[in-house]
């Protein structure tokens, strides 16, 4: 059987959307679960990044240690969360996911701050600058494509990962491919599947696509044209 074709058959009826727990319903959890774990993981990691790159001082460490939770696989910490006085449902699944993100936007937090130039903070000190004026001021502004990259690629990961929250009954697209195994392949169920994965795959590359656009429009011009004299020529 080509369960490709059937997977985009099964998208092209219209009840595997508008029904109830159907497709609509699904991706709207999947939208929430996501932005409330990007959003939790940007509390976390951006502060921690920005106070690290400001001070210079401490911040391999830490960005090295949250580094490693990407280590911990994603579906372990699903499934150990919810034995917790968190419970099942979405709660545990937006603190997985966000123990998830806060790598990258801690990282890119970080390195933000960290690569303005020197002599641009010693010219804001010269100026009279205060430390949480140069921060606010100087460094901030100039790490945001920094924060913007570190949010595109969280958000993606967020995105395409939270299909495992269906293993906990949290919601979101997973639930879909989850439905479709317990139907069985033989049965429709293999269409399901792929229609429920060619969703989240989608979803990630709009999200991608969207992010990529906030990034570029957050980016000085001058930086821009820049990157684009770095990038090396075809042939």
């Amino acid at each position: 059987m080509n369960y490709f074709s059937d997977g985009l058959i099964w998208l092209n009826d219209p009840l595997n959307w508008t029904n109830p727990g159907a497709l609509l319903d699904r991706l709207r959890e999947h939208l929430i679960i996501s932005a409330w774990a990007v959003l939790l993981g940007c509390l976390v990691g951006w502060p921690l990044g920005i106070w690290l790159g400001h001070r210079g001082r401490g911040g391999g460490p830490v960005v090295t240690l949250a580094n490693l939770t990407l280590a911990v696989p994603t579906l372990a910490l699903l499934t150990i969360l919810p034995l917790t006085p968190l419970g099942f449902g979405r709660l545990p699944v937006v603190v997985a996911l966000a123990v998830f993100a806060v790598p990258a936007l801690l990282a890119n937090a970080y390195t933000g701050v960290r690569q303005v130039d020197p002599e641009i903070r010693d010219a804001a000190r010269g100026m009279g600058l205060s430390g949480g004026q140069l921060l606010r001021r100087v460094e901030l502004p100039l790490a945001v494509p920094y924060l913007a990259a570190g949010l595109r690629t969280a958000s993606v990961q967020v995105v395409a990962t939270a299909a495992l929250a269906a293993f906990v009954n949290g919601g979101g697209l997973g639930q879909i491919i989850s439905a479709g195994f317990g139907i069985g392949m033989s049965n429709g169920g293999g269409a399901q599947i792929v229609g429920g994965g060619l969703v989240v795959a989608m979803l990630a590359l709009i999200v991608e696509a969207l992010l990529a656009g906030v990034q570029w429009l957050v980016t000085p011009r001058g930086l821009r044209t820049r990157r684009r004299s770095r990038a090396p020529s075809a042939g």
